[in-house]
């Protein structure tokens, strides 16, 4: 079998077809796609998984209104405060990561 490698640059354009099948797949529910010809990952595996070193989420920069009391306990973790934002929202359930 012949490989063939791509970059960004270099993949050819999508036809209409391709295109009308990610429509139809974006708008379909998570729960009524078919992933049963895909293998779960095991334990073992998840926990062979790191993130590649070159890895650096995009940051915002943002304004937030904070408890005065919530703040004083962020400071006095001795971390910057952009950690224990980011930590606290993705291990609250609210963000996935």
């Amino acid at each position: 079998m012949k490989t063939v490698e791509h970059t960004l640059d270099t993949l050819p354009p999508l036809t209409e077809a391709q295109k009308s099948d990610l429509k139809r797949l974006a708008a379909l529910p998570d729960d009524e796609i078919d992933a049963s010809d895909i293998p779960e990952l095991t334990a073992a595996q998840l926990s062979e998984m790191k993130r590649p070193e070159h890895f650096r989420p995009v940051k915002k920069q943002i304004t937030a209104r904070l408890d005065a009391d919530v703040l004083a306990w962020a400071q006095g973790q001795r971390q910057r405060l952009t950690v224990n934002v980011d930590g606290s929202v993705a291990c609250s359930g609210v963000v996935r990561r």
